[in-house]
């Protein structure tokens, strides 16, 4: 199988949200995707990108994307957020995945970055069994908070 990975481009995003929506029904909440392609095209490619994104490629059809963005951490300087890794179903278990995890790595190292973080859901063996080959640490002493967009909306100053 002939994966070629590269940068991701504004005509790439119609495909990419498809494999979001992939992995919204994969974990269980195939209606919580709300981003569209327009708000990606502003977000990722605007005077201020929130984010950058590699893509799996096989026979000029994607097959995969990692998306990740800068972070910086009051103690240690510049890090890397790896938001998500997504290889359709079809395609999983020949090593994609790992190719995708491998640039932001690369990206990771290049920027001299002090850290770099994900998440996994508690449930997915497969990605937690992949991520303990990388010789991950998993933090079990931090929680993970948010608010919602309307919780955001809502709030009293």
């Amino acid at each position: 199988m002939n994966i070629s990975i590269r940068k991701g481009q504004k005509a790439d995003l119609p495909q990419v949200l498809v494999l979001i929506k992939e992995l919204a029904a994969f974990e269980k909440a195939p209606n919580k995707v709300s981003v569209t392609v327009d708000e990606m095209e502003r977000d990722g490619f605007g005077t201020e990108p929130a984010f950058k994104f590699f893509v799996a490629e096989l026979e000029g059809k994607i097959v995969g994307m990692s998306l990740y963005y800068i972070k910086y951490s009051t103690w240690e300087g510049k890090c890397v957020f790896l938001e998500d890794i997504i290889v359709t179903e079809s395609h999983r278990k020949y090593g994609i995945g790992n190719k995708l995890f491998a640039e932001v790595v690369r990206v990771a190292k290049e920027m001299k970055a002090k850290r770099l973080e994900w998440q996994v859901l508690a449930w997915n063996e497969l990605a937690i069994k992949f991520y303990e080959k990388v010789d991950s640490h998993f933090d079990n002493e931090w929680v993970n908070c948010k608010l919602s967009e309307k919780q955001i909306e809502e709030y009293k100053f």
